[in-house]
């Protein structure tokens, strides 16, 4: 794209200097009078008029074929733009599944194509959102750019669970939302610790912007724990109450740890930006990894055509999920897979895809700052933005969505969290722990699969109260 602008440019300032050139020199163009046959005093009137005449149409000539080559050259530059853009991933060979999956859920296929197909589908549709959000993240400055990549880097996230707050699947967003957490800090980060590994035999990190990282997951999950401890407290009082008491503390705790994640961003931006620069010169340099190309970000789409990408794909993402969340009831009823497994599991590893990959790789290339940034960031993102901000939308379309989670949901966010603090407090990493995360995410993917949507949500219940009379 750079070649094209430059010969466009380059063809319009050639233009410009010739007649730039004829009008400063009009003695050079000065014609013989056809009357006289020489030129004279008299006849400089004569001489001017159809001088002045052809630098007019010189001039129009110049503009009109300026004002053609840039039209012309416009669908060959939306074609060399677009193929770029569908090179920047090789997830993108699966954009064939988008019109498949809309198809099937317009068509009413049977439930099972329809959540295959959108389900795959999703993949290419969050690697694009995320190139589309980066490449206008570069354009419009740090601070601006900071806000965009926190608002859309979990946007796949929160469609599907914006959808199906729409449509009242609580079960959906609650796992949903504590799926991306989980896969963030244990799958992908012990991924990334194993790739690490296999190529040194050990990687060192900025532990103090890691332990600020996880400080934050450590308030998130209290956050969990608070609700659920509250409704254990409140089981003598009436159900109506008790959740009442239960919204209301969520709505609370939703605003506080909104306003946490805003001063998070200004500690990262402004007041303690210096602790994060390694963090983003590893980035600058890892820009190539998972299937990119080598050009720097923001050099690929222009503010307007991110922009313009950036909506559409939104949309597409929206759609998508619409048809997927519509078709999870009759995946229950046919595979006898529950909603939390599938909100816990596999729409947070589809949603993701395309950013774990990149974790993995830059982690093999030895940034690991990077990679680190990117699976507990985007996990503290959900944690502290996109969970509270689902809260406060349920509020305003009068859901119950709170932060009462169930009991054994609250428990393996606590000790997932537990178990990230102390693999990371040292600054260095190695194979076993990223053999340790991934191990931890398997146990808990094997519990959930068992565990069944209608589990009592009391994190006491009987077994405390028979735990503490023996």
């Amino acid at each position: 794209m750079k070649n094209i602008k430059r010969e466009f440019h380059r063809l319009g300032r050639s233009g410009s200097l010739d007649l730039t050139r004829s009008l400063s020199n009009p003695s050079s163009s000065t014609m013989p009078d056809p009357v006289n046959g020489s030129a004279n005093a008299t006849g400089n009137a004569n001489e001017t008029a159809p001088l002045l005449g052809r630098h007019t149409s010189a001039s129009s000539y110049h503009s009109y074929h300026q004002h053609n080559s840039a039209w012309q050259g416009l669908p060959r530059k939306f074609i060399v733009t677009t193929w770029r853009t569908l090179l920047s991933n090789y997830v993108n060979v699966l954009l064939v599944f988008v019109p498949l999956g809309i198809i099937a859920g317009a068509l009413h296929w049977a439930p099972t194509a329809v959540f295959v197909l959108n389900f795959i589908a999703i993949i290419p549709l969050a690697s694009l959102l995320s190139f589309a959000t980066e490449e206008l993240s570069a354009n419009l400055g740090q601070t601006i750019g900071g806000l965009l990549n926190a608002t859309f880097g979990n946007a796949v996230e929160l469609i599907v669970s914006i959808v199906a707050l729409q449509r009242n699947e609580i079960r959906i967003v609650q796992a949903s939302m504590l799926g991306s957490i989980l896969s963030n800090i244990l799958l992908v980060l012990g991924c990334c610790f194993l790739a690490g590994g296999l190529r040194e035999r050990e990687s060192r990190f900025n532990s103090t912007v890691a332990s600020t990282m996880s400080s934050l997951m450590a308030v998130s999950s209290a956050s969990l724990i608070i609700p659920a401890t509250l409704y254990a407290a409140l089981r003598t009082s009436s159900k109506r109450e008790t959740d009442e008491h239960i919204l209301l503390l969520s709505h609370g705790t939703a605003i506080i740890l909104l306003i946490l994640y805003l001063l998070y961003l200004y500690f990262q931006l402004y007041s303690h930006s210096s602790l994060f620069n390694d963090v983003e010169a590893a980035a600058e340099e890892g820009e190539g990894g998972a299937g990119t190309n080598d050009d720097e970000s923001g050099e690929i789409l222009s503010p307007f055509a991110a922009g313009t990408a950036l909506v559409i794909v939104t949309v597409m993402v929206a759609v998508c999920a619409e048809y997927l969340v519509g078709s999870i009831d009759a995946i229950v009823e046919s595979s006898h897979i529950s909603k939390t497994f599938i909100g816990l599991i596999l729409i947070p590893i589809v949603g993701n895809a395309a950013e774990h990959v990149t974790a993995v790789i830059v982690a093999y290339k030895g940034k690991m700052d990077l990679a680190i940034n990117v699976a507990i960031g985007s996990s503290m993102q959900i944690a502290l933005f996109v969970t509270p901000f689902l809260v406060i939308l349920g509020w305003i379309m009068n859901r119950a969505m709170t932060l009462h989670f169930q009991g054994f949901e609250t428990v393996v966010f606590f000790l997932s969290v537990l178990v990230v603090n102390y693999l990371i407090q040292d600054g260095k990493s190695n194979y076993l722990e990223g053999a340790m995360c991934l191990g931890t995410y398997t146990i808990i993917a094997l519990a959930f699969y068992v565990y069944p949507d209608d589990a009592s949500g009391d994190l006491g219940g009987n077994f405390i109260k028979h735990f503490f009379s023996n």
